[in-house]
């Protein structure tokens, strides 16, 4: 159950950070909050709930590349014409959901480790 949860929270987060990313011209205000509080507590369940075991390495380090790969193309992105703004708009959407479930997965990680030391 904790797994379906996890993965449903994952690809509704995905989507609602792309939505968002194309729909910032128009969300302004507590709205568009509202909404990025929404991604970043997605993540968080991403992070408790559907990371664990052997996919935990993975999955931070996968993490980490796409917040990484994300903030610096966000610089060349916004040059593009017409689409620049909306692209910048999505992969900051995408951060603040995968950022938040990195930080949980690596915290748990952590622990782990210091409960086997």
């Amino acid at each position: 159950m904790n797994k379906k949860i996890g993965d449903y929270s994952f690809i509704i987060g995905v989507v609602i950070a792309i939505v968002l990313g194309i729909f910032s011209a128009w969300i302004k205000g507590a709205a568009g909050d509202v909404l990025v509080s929404l991604l970043v507590l997605l993540g968080l369940i991403v992070g408790f709930m559907n990371v664990a075991g052997k996919q935990s390495q993975e999955f931070l380090i996968v993490g980490v590349i796409l917040v990484l790969v994300s903030a610096a193309a966000t610089v060349n992105l916004a040059k593009i014409m017409y689409l620049g703004g909306y692209l910048v708009a999505i992969f900051n959407n995408i951060m603040a959901f995968v950022a938040p479930a990195i930080v949980v997965v690596g915290l748990k990680d952590v622990v782990k480790l210091a409960k086997e030391a």
